[in-house]
């Protein structure tokens, strides 16, 4: 064969491999030039088997080179012994830190400083501090009421060993007498100790850089205290319509409207929603966001993608 069929051959091969790659990845316009930080969320299994599944979903993830990945907790501490495996399970498995959640809410403070102690055994070094949400049938608060009793109780229990995060609403947490209240107790979570926070997901940029710009007001900027933007793939609509609202979330109507119209048809909604939250992370990143966190829904896909697309990796 000489050199000018290889050549051919070679031309023929490498469009084969483009058409191969703009099928698999959906295509992404305006790529953003600067990269950003990310991390992902997991929540426990319930079995056996979706631990299997798990552990496979952060070795592909984990392969992206991420910040960190966080555990969720459930109410009232419900998923606390699974919590404790998967954190535990990951923190031997991986140098990547594993970041626990941690809710106070129906906890005492011998139970919280247990977990504390246990965590720092681990090597864990950062908690995610939330109040949580009340089990059903529970009575009573417990000794720390509020997220911001827990981060006062991290710092006095644990000095400054865990770099606290806490939770930030774009949109006005659901229980909230105003934003300007919600922000203000943002701000006292700062004052008491935490170090981050991590948005609610969110779809409508101003809202995140409304909270940005008020808390800058405070006196409270992203260099001292990071706002890390919380990132929901959009990949089934009833899943979607469901989070946010048991989340107090919103989602913008052209997005509930395109999602309708879509009905069944599982493919666009998931090409739509990829387009979709790009274009927001890429805003994100315009506006200089410090980190991306991704509520992963313990999947690799579309998570992965969404990485590679916009070339954080």
């Amino acid at each position: 064969m000489n050199n000018s069929a290889l050549h051919n051959i070679e031309q023929i091969q490498n469009l084969l491999d483009g058409l191969k790659n703009q099928l698999q990845t959906p295509k992404v316009f305006n790529k953003p030039k600067d990269k950003a930080l990310f991390s992902f969320e997991f929540f426990p299994t319930k079995t056996d088997d979706g631990q299997h599944k798990l552990l496979q979903t952060f070795d592909t993830l984990n392969s992206l080179n991420p910040q960190y990945f966080s555990v969720t907790y459930g109410a009232g501490g419900s998923t606390r012994e699974r919590t404790l495996k998967i954190v535990e399970t990951l923190s031997k498995k991986s140098t990547t830190p594993i970041v626990p959640h941690m809710s106070c809410i129906g906890d005492s403070k011998k139970e919280i400083g247990e977990l504390l102690d246990y965590y720092k055994s681990l090597g864990v070094n950062r908690v995610v501090a939330l109040r949580g949400d009340l089990p059903s049938g529970q009575v009573g608060y417990g000794e720390l009421p509020f997220a911001l009793d827990l981060v006062k109780y991290i710092r006095e229990h644990s000095g400054e060993h865990f770099t606290i995060k806490v939770a930030a609403y774009p949109e006005m947490h659901p229980q909230a007498k105003s934003f300007k209240d919600d922000i203000k107790n943002l701000a006292e979570k700062y004052h008491a100790g935490a170090n981050e926070a991590i948005t609610q997901f969110f779809y409508n940029v101003d809202s995140y850089l409304f909270l940005r710009d008020e808390l800058a007001k405070l006196g409270i900027h992203q260099e001292n205290f990071p706002i890390i933007a919380g990132i929901m793939p959009i990949t089934k609509a009833s899943n979607l319509i469901r989070f946010a609202d048991s989340a107090g979330a919103d989602i913008p109507r052209y997005i509930r409207k395109q999602l309708a119209d879509y009905g069944d048809d599982t493919k666009s909604i998931r090409q739509f929603g990829f387009e979709t939250v790009i274009k927001l992370c890429e805003k994100l990143i315009a506006e200089d966001v410090p980190s991306l966190h991704f509520y992963s829904m313990n999947t690799v896909s579309p998570n992965k993608e969404l990485v590679e697309a916009l070339g954080l990796n």
